[in-house]
């Protein structure tokens, strides 16, 4: 390690990380198309027996009529909004004000299909039932995100989604799952998919987050509602020549992890323990409700980013690759445990949070 070293280098030097499921790299298409048939035809604008399938087994699993495949989530859900919206004749939509669409997009749903947006709830907090009821403006269709991720991935009630459904359905308000970590909040519900997704009109589905797929998403709901998402999604030019190298991984990993998702819960409440028993941290949630949660640490910027890349380096664990600056004195980053977590020895891993709580004094 030298005195210049960037604490991203410093990470990718490390022998272990503790979160995800290994490196973005080509061995993942490699491991996935490993298992395929030489001979299997790819699909064609959409069109074929391997994105058919894929399509079909994942409606299932969702408890939805149909499902439809998309290069990107951005776009599935873009495309929901805009049918909710035609459907209803008006072109007005609710969410978080820390949304993927309003903070990741470019206001992609505003310039190109001219949908206002009206910012549901408190940015810290969670959209509550008496934030819908208490809506004054007419909305299409209302986009919940389950976990909230921009807030450490917390969830509401059980009790608070079916009420706000119920509510949607009494109102003519269409409501549409943003489920890209779906996956990963069925431990703590303690449901399944479909009976989740039975309390929303559409659903979205990512793959390469907790699943760690290659990319796409899946955008699930009423037959006549996935039929005009396939117009939407040539329209959107989502319909490349093929798409098998995404599905093909999807399907691949979806199969390898889906029944990882208690051990990663499991794993996610563990490890926010070690990390709130160190001095200057406090994770969000305290008590994780996924997979991921996010991790304040009061100490500057410079000089924490200098501790880690000693303990990098001393232990061969990397914490982070980045830190996120919320003011002049703390510091943020994101944990979203896969399969590397149980990867580390338990020796070394004790090693790490004792060298921290040493260093946060």
């Amino acid at each position: 390690m030298t005195e210049n070293i960037s604490l991203v280098e410093a990470f990718k030097q490390t022998k272990y990380q503790i979160a995800g499921n290994g490196k973005r790299d080509i061995q993942v298409l490699k491991e996935a198309f490993d298992q395929v048939d030489r001979q299997q035809e790819s699909d064609i604008y959409g069109n074929g027996k391997i994105i058919e399938a894929f399509q079909e087994k994942m409606a299932t699993y969702l408890g939805k009529e149909s499902a439809v495949f998309f290069p990107s989530g951005t776009m599935a859900q873009q495309i929901a909004l805009r049918i909710w919206c035609d459907e209803k004749g008006v072109k007005k939509v609710a969410y978080h004000p820390l949304s993927h669409l309003e903070i990741h997009e470019e206001d992609g749903l505003k310039e190109l299909h001219y949908i206002e947006t009206i910012l549901l709830g408190e940015e810290a907090g969670l959209i509550e039932l008496e934030d819908v009821q208490n809506l004054e403006e007419e909305i299409a269709c209302l986009l919940l995100e389950l976990p909230q991720r921009e807030i450490g991935g917390k969830l509401p009630d059980y009790q608070t989604i079916v009420k706000i459904s119920e509510y949607c359905k009494e109102k003519g308000i269409r409501l549409h799952l943003d489920g890209a970590r779906l996956f990963e909040i069925l431990p703590y519900y303690q449901k399944s998919a479909a009976e989740i997704g039975s309390l929303f009109d559409s659903v979205y589905i990512s793959f390469y987050k907790g699943i760690g797929g290659l990319a796409g998403a899946i955008l699930a709901g009423g037959k006549e509602f996935t039929q005009q998402s396939k117009v939407w999604k040539r329209r959107h030019g989502g319909d490349l020549i093929s798409l098998y190298p995404y599905i093909i991984s999807a399907d691949y990993y979806f199969d390898k992890r889906i029944s990882k998702m208690e051990q990663y819960y499991e794993d996610a409440i563990e490890l926010a323990a070690l990390f709130n028993s160190c001095p200057s941290i406090q994770t969000k949630p305290a008590v994780p409700v996924s997979n991921m949660f996010h991790v304040h640490i009061a100490w500057p910027k410079e000089q924490l980013e200098a501790v880690l890349e000693e303990i990098y380096y001393k232990t061969g664990i990397g914490l982070t690759s980045y830190l996120r600056q919320t003011n002049q004195s703390s510091v943020s980053f994101e944990v979203s445990v896969g399969d590397q977590y149980n990867s580390i020895p338990r020796d070394k891993l004790r090693e790490v949070f004792q060298l921290l709580q040493v260093k946060l004094k």
